[in-house]
């Protein structure tokens, strides 16, 4: 029988990504843009309390925290999602996590008449588990509620070959699945893409751009994210995914070097502030088509059902903490080296887009057991004859919303 799209299914999909995507994107951008404002803030909260002002490198640290507290809150979050899930269910924990959300929202809004900059980075936290619980059930609660014809024939096919498959996933090819998994997410944050949106007002101050302007700059990169996700969305059926994670990891680390360049020369060459700012929207538009949302849809494509709550886990914490890590010491790392911080971006892409070219193998239109062939094959792992392992019917997974925005 023929699959249709019902519109029930539509408005879930929306409406548990759009949750996700919104708590995500929006809490890693919003807050660069006042963070001239926040500072200030806090110095005169401490002034009040100390009668004096903090020095630059306190200043700083405090400000690296409050940026890094909203990775922080999705590292714990992603580590009690799964204990959420068992006791509340899929929905139950989507609806319970808008207390996290609304509770942020109340401290960041109390914050300034109760004189607590302590209070924003306690709402970071917050804000941060609720995303780590938006994207992670969100994501799979799309995936979960497709068509249960679909749903029914490949349980069906599973029974049939479920001894075969159990034969075949050894440890050593999962040992590399894994890896897999961690290599993607962790290069995805470690791309650099906090640390572009961090620098972002940086660079439009020093390409002439009015800051009280620049949110109309910023608000044009976001619609190539969300264009180029898009786009990504279309293609990745047709291309694959390796050539979409190849090419946009290539792009990004092309945009590194170039706007190294461009940073280190701009004082002598004026005009090369506005390569800066082609530089910035060159890294999004890479960064939207592979490095984005392809990672979850081969997450999701390389591990069985049954594994995916403890592989979405390590996925969930590997996300969280490398982007912890981006948070807390790009600024520190901008302070000292300057543009040259951009170089470990780049090189991070690199050796990221080396790793997939030697590694992972395409996923497009293959089963979970013909995958599983690729990955064993690369390790040595003596399998039947392909041709009697490749009965079922490939699974491939729509591609899930942006997960990061500018």
């Amino acid at each position: 029988m023929e699959a249709r799209l019902q519109p029930t299914l539509v408005l879930t999909t929306l409406s548990a990504s759009f949750g996700s995507v919104f708590q995500y994107g929006y809490n890693i951008a919003v807050i660069n843009t006042p963070h001239k404002v926040l500072k200030s803030f806090y110095n005169d909260t401490y002034f009040e309390r100390h009668g004096t002002y903090m020095d630059e490198n306190t200043l700083l640290l405090l400000w690296s925290c409050t940026v890094s507290m909203f990775p922080l809150g999705g590292l714990l979050g992603s580590l009690v999602v799964g204990l959420m899930v068992n006791k509340w269910g899929r929905k139950g924990t989507l609806l319970i996590n808008n207390v996290f959300a609304i509770t942020s929202a109340i401290l960041m809004g109390v914050s300034k008449v109760a004189r607590a900059f302590e209070l924003i980075i306690l709402s970071r936290v917050l804000v941060g588990i609720c995303a780590a619980l938006r994207r992670l059930r969100g994501h799979n609660y799309n995936v979960e509620a497709e068509m249960e014809e679909m749903r029914i024939e490949e349980r069906t096919e599973r029974a049939e070959g479920r001894l075969s498959v159990l034969n075949l996933f050894t440890f050593r090819p999962l040992r590399w699945q894994l890896i897999s998994i961690i290599v993607l997410m962790a290069g995805q944050q470690l791309s650099g893409i906090n640390a572009v949106n961090y620098y972002a007002d940086i660079i439009y101050t020093s390409a002439g751009v009015d800051p009280t302007q620049s949110q109309y700059v910023t608000l044009g990169s976001g619609v190539i994210n969300l264009v180029m996700t898009i786009v990504s969305a279309v293609i990745v059926e047709r291309l694959g995914r390796r050539i979409l994670l190849l090419s946009g990891y290539g792009t990004c680390s092309s945009a590194c070097l170039v706007l190294t360049v461009a940073l280190l020369l701009q004082s002598t060459v004026p005009e090369l502030s506005y390569l800066g700012i082609i530089c910035v929207f060159a890294y999004i538009v890479g960064h939207s088509i592979g490095p984005s949302p392809v990672p979850s849809v081969v997450r999701t494509e390389i591990v069985l059902q049954s594994s995916r709550t403890a592989a979405f886990t390590v996925d969930g914490a590997v996300h969280w903490l490398t982007n912890f890590i981006v948070g807390l010491t790009f600024p520190s790392i901008q302070v000292a080296i300057g543009a040259y911080s951009f170089l470990i971006f780049a090189g991070v892409c690199l050796l990221t887009a080396a790793y997939i070219y030697v590694v992972i193998p395409e996923t497009k239109g293959r089963t979970f057991v013909e995958i599983n062939y690729a990955f064993a094959k690369r390790n040595g792992v003596e399998f039947p004859e392909e041709k009697e392992v490749t009965t079922a019917k490939p699974h491939t997974p729509s591609l899930p919303t942006k997960e990061t925005s500018f």
